[in-house]
């Protein structure tokens, strides 16, 4: 089976982590794979899941005059240095509820540096929405959809702390959005799977 269809987390779910998506949701093959929304596009609430209880909850009100450009979320049975799921913004053209499981194809990654840790975000299209579903490479999206993206991450923090800073590195293709999501999977086995 190629790496386009294979289930990429096709183990049971760890013990104790059953009521949980971050644990218990298989997120099928990489150019189909299933993320979990927290925060609809437009939203200027940022929701965040609340790892005891599967729950989404509020987190904060975003302070700055901005509201997210994308379905934002995580893909499930994934784990990053930050101890969060990896984050993934997936476009498309209408808000996905928190809490909704939806189907994304990666198709590029934007490296930033907040508050001096590395925040990989995936970025993908929404697999079902035809106006979105034959991106295959951010190079393909249009530039300003990319400077949004970048603007909104340089200032979604700027009014609510004075001291914290956000870089936005780089942002990579679609080869290198699928080296994060292994890498990722790898680290997950490795902290949940003993």
């Amino acid at each position: 089976m190629s790496d386009e269809v294979a289930e990429l987390t096709p183990w049971e779910t760890p013990a104790g982590k059953a009521h949980s998506p971050w644990h218990s949701v298989r997120i099928g093959p990489i150019d189909d794979l299933l993320s979990f929304i927290e925060i609809p596009r437009g939203s200027k609430y940022k929701y965040e899941l609340h790892k005891e209880s599967g729950r989404v909850m509020v987190d904060r009100v975003l302070h700055s005059a901005v509201h997210y450009p994308a379905n934002y979320g995580f893909i499930p049975r994934t784990y990053c240095d930050d101890g969060d799921p990896l984050d993934i913004l997936v476009l498309g053209q209408e808000q996905v509820y928190p809490g909704v499981l939806i189907h994304a194809l990666p198709i590029g990654v934007m490296t930033m540096i907040d508050d001096s840790e590395r925040d990989d975000k995936i970025i993908g299209v929404h697999t079902r929405d035809p106006e979105y579903n034959h991106y295959r490479d951010i190079s393909e999206l249009p530039q300003h959809k990319m400077r949004e993206l970048r603007r909104f991450f340089l200032d979604y923090k700027a009014l609510e702390y004075e001291n914290k800073t956000v870089e936005i590195e780089r942002f990579d293709g679609a080869e290198r959005a699928r080296e994060v999501v292994y890498e990722s999977i790898e680290l997950y086995k490795k902290t949940f799977l003993k």
